[in-house]
């Protein structure tokens, strides 16, 4: 069985169980889905190799909704997993320094050669043509474990943040990579980037924990 069936059928089952009661238990229930999502701390100033991947590539970075009958389900996780894996094998890795010349450069990787953003923006491109909205698929740049810079596709579903990375086949929740996160695109508009250090002086954005428990209790 796959990974996503294997990972996220238990803990969706868990969560949707949850918010049958979440009335008795609503500020535990609270916490628990708040952690399920990335916190932002403000607008951040986006990074340059992105600016300049719009500028070459407008078309990527317009603000776009979900195709004609989309809808969150265990097959639309599935999905999400069977592109990470694809691309993952399709690509073969090399710095910007190697294949451009330069220290950092963004783009859809057209030679079947790539860095690690690279492996998201095709990622992105290939679900939002599979009818992704650009709110859900947005890119964000961490820190790994050496403290090296990273970037990776946050999916941004209804059952959480999952992370798309090219160092891993396996699809996780956001907590689970082990990651220090950055800065991430925000939701409402593509050319806008989010703060993700919790050591900045602004209050995180709300998660719309309600329309969250409508969500887990109407699983399909």
């Amino acid at each position: 069985m796959r990974f996503v069936k294997i990972v996220f059928a238990g803990w969706i089952a868990s969560l949707a169980a949850t918010a049958a009661w979440a009335g008795e238990v609503q500020p535990h229930l609270q916490h628990v889905i708040q952690n399920l999502f990335l916190e932002e701390y403000g607008a951040v100033a986006p990074p340059a190799a992105f600016v300049r991947f719009c500028t070459e590539s407008p078309s990527e970075c317009v603000l776009r909704k979900a195709g004609n009958g989309f809808a969150e389900s265990a097959k639309r996780l599935e999905q999400l997993d069977e592109v990470n894996r694809r691309i993952n094998r399709a690509i073969t890795p090399m710095t910007d320094i190697e294949h451009y010349g330069i220290e950092d450069y963004w783009t859809i990787p057209k030679d079947g050669k790539g860095d690690c953003e690279d492996y998201a923006l095709l990622k992105r491109h290939i679900l939002i043509s599979l009818g992704w909205p650009t709110s859900s698929l947005l890119m964000t740049v961490v820190r790994i474990e050496n403290g090296e810079g990273h970037a990776v596709l946050t999916a941004r579903t209804k059952f959480g943040d999952l992370i798309l990375d090219n160092r891993t086949d396996d699809l996780k929740p956001w907590y689970q990579t082990g990651y220090s996160y950055k800065m991430i695109q925000s939701s409402n508009d593509p050319q806008v980037w989010r703060d993700l250090d919790p050591d900045d002086d602004v209050l995180p954005t709300p998660i719309a924990v309600p329309q969250l428990l409508y969500d887990l209790t109407h699983l399909r």
